[in-house]
């Protein structure tokens, strides 16, 4: 666990003091973009903070293929390149979105070619866990892998709407998901001890949590289409290196199924906000007749917003819902089925108690006036 720790701190470290001197640098230089319609924030904001936490995570790999205890991580160099070669893709079209504002078509392009590098070297779903283990054909391998990992990216990248939101969702979620496979490691055998997709997790969760201080609300700095899409690379990339190389079997306690289904489970469950946000997103712009990637004002975020929370509770209750759903996914491994649908009921009945206690407030507010609680302003 130690050397995981260290992998993640070397990463804060990094991407903290490189998130500062580029805050600096693009502050001086103007190196910021014009504040758009769909915006949140009034004032200017340098957006290249991807490219910080882009290389503090570089360093932090670096550092850990020269420790022996990773030696079988970095055993296939062709994997970690295409990783990190993928990354950098992403972390160039997301800059060049940032300072150009690129088309989608071209965006989906460059996301399609970072995924089908991870395909080319190996990353990909091999197996999935249902019913025992189910071996996937190669081509359809290829294509649920590359579908994932765009979904994946999307999904992260449309909720990057808030001050700190996609820094601290991908920290929960990055967290879970480095527990699950670091625990995992211990159940299947000593040989995987030290694998991918705990090294992955921990080295973007040191990264985001160095970027998160110049990136809380008021932030000072964003981390951009080159930020949120590296988060969610490197999150499909964790995913399926675990999901698609795991029996199911060895997980199963003879106590309940639940845990048999945890490999396809979490990274679904970890993601599962940006996932409803992107979905929701497609569908509502492909039934107004719009391109599913054409921007709007009407993602979960901006809802929140206009129920009237503040920006800081927004982004509280994104992390609340992320936390609870992920940790309860988790803990179907330690204990018994009742005591996590306990614990995911009374997660869910207060994180719905916050969540609309706006409405509430609006209607008592009506009330008071002697307005009618239908003349309540609806949420669009």
């Amino acid at each position: 666990m130690i050397f995981y720790v260290l992998a993640g701190l070397i990463a804060a470290v990094v991407t903290f003091a490189l998130s500062f001197v580029i805050w600096k640098l693009s502050s001086r230089f103007r190196l910021y973009p014009k504040i758009r319609e769909r915006d949140v924030h009034t004032t200017p904001t340098p957006r290249l903070g991807g490219i910080a936490m882009f290389l503090g995570i570089l360093v932090a790999m670096a550092v850990a293929s020269q420790v022996s205890w990773f030696h079988l991580v970095f055993a296939d160099p062709g994997q970690i390149t295409a990783i990190l070669s993928a990354a950098f893709i992403i972390v160039v079209i997301g800059v060049a979105d940032d300072i150009w504002d690129l088309d989608w078509l071209t965006k989906l392009a460059g996301q399609m070619i970072a995924a089908g590098l991870l395909v080319w070297q190996g990353v990909q779903l091999v197996t999935l866990p249902v019913g025992g283990v189910t071996v996937v054909p190669p081509i359809l391998g290829l294509v649920l892998t590359v579908i994932a990992v765009v979904a994946v990216m999307n999904a992260v990248n449309f909720i990057d709407g808030l001050d700190g939101l996609v820094a601290g969702v991908a920290i929960i979620a990055n967290g879970v998901f480095f527990l699950y496979s670091y625990i995992l490691a211990r159940v299947v055998g000593e040989a995987e001890y030290f694998n991918l997709a705990s090294l992955l997790s921990a080295v973007l969760v040191g990264a985001c949590v160095g970027f998160l201080p110049l990136n809380w609300h008021p932030a000072k700095l964003f981390m951009g289409d080159a930020g949120s899409m590296l988060v969610g690379l490197l999150m499909a990339t964790s995913a399926i290196s675990v999901t698609g190389q795991v029996d199911p079997n060895s997980l199963d306690s003879g106590r309940i199924l639940a845990p048999a289904f945890i490999p396809l489970l979490l990274p679904i469950a970890v993601l599962i906000v940006p996932l409803l946000d992107f979905s929701l997103a497609v569908l509502r712009r492909l039934r107004a007749g719009k391109s599913p990637f054409s921007a709007d004002r009407k993602h979960l975020h901006h809802r929140l917003l206009d129920m009237g929370h503040t920006h800081l509770q927004a982004v509280l209750i994104f992390y609340a819902w992320s936390a609870v759903i992920a940790v309860g996914c988790l803990l179907f491994l330690f204990v018994p089925i009742a005591w996590v649908l306990a614990f995911l009921g009374i997660g869910f009945a207060v994180c719905a108690f916050f969540t609309i206690t706006p409405l509430w407030r609006k209607s008592f507010a009506a009330r008071a006036r002697g307005a009618h609680p239908d003349q309540v302003e609806e949420i669009p």
